[in-house]
């Protein structure tokens, strides 16, 4: 329980307090950056603990969607439950980060959504350019980029870990690993729409879109609602239906290439 209590004396907080309670409503002040929150059941910022488990339990109702719709021989299922592994944890260190904001849960929340991220660009091109299958020179490509985002990622995290924990950067590099999967899978999008004239082929470019403008709730910083619900909590909560989405995107490229698979043979 001792880690859920603050490891300031009150006082350090009383301008904060101030800000924030009636007589001294405004204006509400910011803490090295950061907004006054109230504490609830000891979570530091309850909605982005909330928000973060419902994410959580998304990626766990995909990875069985996955698991129940899609055959373990299928080869690109393997790379769709690694991805639900990768979310989980994000949004586990999340949790705790948002619980409580120490230096060690900070970092452990930021490795672990770079992890997702750097996972993302991964799996991408190999589904877009189906470099799981079975060709000599599409298994030695595969062999490159998967070293390539390893030695990537642990330089991230070594630079961060190592040399300096420079918040722009890591921002910047999510921004730039994100933004490549998103154009390729919306340039993917367009083209299986094209081909295949089917809504949910459309899926992945809508889903970019909706990703895009749940960001651009980050780019409001107000303080929190009722001490409670700020910006941050809103982009986690703005991703929840995108993720349920995406798996059932999965599914359906899926079961639609397998099909166009048994017709070929």
């Amino acid at each position: 329980m001792e880690a859920l209590q603050s490891p300031f004396n009150i006082d350090c907080f009383s301008g904060i307090r101030l800000a924030r309670d009636p007589p001294h409503l405004q204006p509400i002040l910011q803490f090295h950056g950061k907004w006054p929150f109230y504490r609830f059941l000891g979570m530091q910022e309850p909605f982005s603990v909330i928000f973060s488990l419902f994410n959580f339990l998304a990626h766990d109702h995909g990875m069985q969607r996955i698991r129940e719709n899609i055959p373990a021989n299928y080869p690109l299922r393997k790379y769709y439950i690694t991805l639900g592994y990768f979310g989980l944890a994000s949004w586990v260190f999340s949790m705790i980060f948002h619980t409580r904001d120490f230096s060690i849960t900070e970092k452990l929340d930021y490795f672990a959504a770079g992890a997702s991220v750097m996972y993302g660009l991964y799996y991408t091109p190999i589904r877009i350019f189906r470099l799981d299958q079975h060709d000599e020179t599409k298994k030695s490509i595969l062999r490159v980029w998967t070293m390539l985002c390893v030695v990537l990622y642990v330089a991230h995290v070594s630079y961060l870990t190592f040399w300096r924990f420079d918040y722009t950067y890591n921002m910047v590099a999510n921004v730039v690993v994100g933004s490549i999967q998103n154009i390729l899978w919306s340039w993917f999008s367009v083209q299986r729409y094209r081909r295949l004239k089917r809504v949910w082929a459309a899926w992945p470019g809508l889903i970019v879109a909706w990703i895009i403008l749940a960001m651009s709730l980050e780019l409001f910083d107000f303080p929190p609602w009722s001490g409670m619900m700020d910006a941050h909590s809103l982009w986690h909560l703005g991703t929840v239906v995108p993720t349920i989405w995406w798996y059932n995107f999965l599914v359906k490229d899926a079961q639609d290439d397998m099909q166009g698979t048994r017709l070929k043979a």
